[in-house]
């Protein structure tokens, strides 16, 4: 129904784009290396087809990296990830054509090669990627779309649509109370309507469905179903084939293969030791005089929360409040009296969790993964939202893919920005790579140099 003139062109662009930016970091470094045979023709020509031969392969690893499935809804998170997965994969790609090519073209420095052509790669993409955002939150580019019979699971996508002006979806709110296939035709019609969102457990009978999925198709509106995250099986299956048969598999997490766990298990090792030995050896005795100095008490809080499979563990952390019997039962409201000063530094910049490294170490935690909540939090969550429980798949992280995007569940409602988190914990879950690791950690870098804002 909407007409879509420039999306299917900016696909096409980007991939030139890049390809432009591979063929002249390849001449510049040939030339810088081989300046007397800047004017021979015959080199040029020779070195025509291993330039072809790099692009081509670089398109067709993009076939597996999806570098341009470009959905409007991506974050910069995973549009990180895939573009160092992908040039990583490339990068090994190269080494071995190397390994079999004695071509000149081929000689050039691999490692400053590598490093320049990453770093435009990631300028190029990153400053497209943000001017579509920005085009996309002022109104340009985007997708007209609806929702029908609402619910709990709908308010909770429409939240971070109305959030997230930067996907680029401008909702259109169907006033009318009596449903009818010719108001809804009408109502496509005059707003342009791209795509429909319908929650799959819908109080509309039968019958008015089926001749709504029959007007979108013959309208070229996109259906979309969203799931009720209160259903406990959601998560549990995944859709595969036998021939062309569909089969509703049980899921198998990423981390449930034994490689992907020693890997992340070994970096998690290495990465606390590193840390443990060359920041907090110094860092913890200084924290540790300023909230003795600042206030009574302690200087660690321990407080037990569900690990791994809902095992209860020994979460440490540098105590930020004053010494108080609700610790346990009561979360940390906006400008908490029970909040020192100096805790309050500690939390605006994460250093209150720099202990948990040791939780690390003893295997109780990982460097990422979804957060550790008290108890009592979780317990009264578990039954109110949906495969609440499939956080506990794997180790509770110091950091998480819900917190470098702001989803800290504890402000506005509640319930509806504890569900978000628990969606991004459960996408975190079933999509986890180690690369999504190293950007979380990126991110969550930079948010402890800048300072949170939504930290309390």
């Amino acid at each position: 129904m909407q007409r879509i003139r420039y999306s299917r062109y900016l696909k096409t662009i980007i991939i030139l784009l890049d390809l432009l930016v591979i063929a002249s970091v390849f001449i510049y470094f040939f030339i810088n290396k081989n300046a007397e045979l800047i004017h021979d023709k015959e080199i040029w020509y020779e070195n025509s087809f291993p330039l072809l031969l790099l692009i081509s392969f670089w398109v067709l690893l993009s076939g597996r990296t999806q570098i341009y499935n470009i959905r409007r809804n991506i974050t910069y998170t995973t549009f990180l990830e895939r573009i160092i997965t992908h040039f990583i994969l490339f990068v090994i790609g190269l080494v071995l054509i190397r390994k079999v090519s004695n071509n000149q073209f081929f000689g050039s420095e691999l490692s400053w090669l590598s490093l320049n052509l990453f770093f435009f790669i990631v300028l190029t993409r990153s400053v497209i990627y943000f001017i579509i955002k920005y085009l996309r939150s002022l109104g340009i580019n985007n997708r007209n779309i609806m929702f029908l019979n609402e619910n709990s699971s709908t308010k909770v996508l429409k939240d971070i649509l109305k959030e997230r002006k930067d996907f680029g979806y401008k909702i259109f709110e169907f006033q009318s109370e009596a449903l009818t296939i010719e108001k809804l035709q009408a109502f496509w019609k005059t707003n342009g309507i791209h795509t429909l969102f319908l929650p799959l457990e819908t109080t509309i009978d039968k019958v008015t469905e089926d001749q709504i999925f029959k007007l979108a198709e013959a309208n070229k509106v996109h259906i979309s179903l969203i799931p009720n995250i209160s259903q406990n099986d959601w998560f549990l299956y995944d859709l595969g084939y036998i021939q062309n048969q569909p089969v509703l598999h049980q899921t198998t997490y990423p981390l449930d293969i034994y490689s992907n766990f020693l890997l992340k298990r070994t970096f998690d090792i290495l990465f606390s030791i590193i840390v443990l030995v060359g920041i907090c050896s110094w860092l913890f005795p200084i924290i540790a005089i300023l909230i003795k100095v600042t206030s009574k008490g302690p200087v660690f809080f321990v407080q037990r929360r569900y690990g791994f499979h809902e095992e209860v563990f020994n979460c440490l952390k540098f105590r930020t409040m004053i010494v108080n019997d609700h610790s346990s039962t009561r979360t940390t409201s906006e400008n908490d009296s029970r909040i020192t000063k100096f805790g309050k530094f500690l939390r605006k910049t994460s250093l209150d969790e720099m202990p948990q490294f040791l939780n690390v170490l003893k295997g109780e935690m990982s460097i990422v993964g979804p957060r550790p909540h008290m108890l009592a939090v979780d317990d009264y969550f578990k039954p109110k939202i949906g495969r609440y429980s499939l956080r506990s798949m794997v180790n509770p992280g110091i950091t998480g893919l819900a917190q470098v995007n702001g989803l800290r569940g504890d402000s506005g409602d509640v319930e509806v920005e504890m569900k978000k988190r628990a969606l991004a914990d459960a996408y975190y879950v079933r999509n986890w790579s180690f690369v999504l690791d190293l950007v979380i950690i990126l991110k969550t870098i930079i948010l402890v140099i800048a300072g949170d804002k939504k930290a309390k």
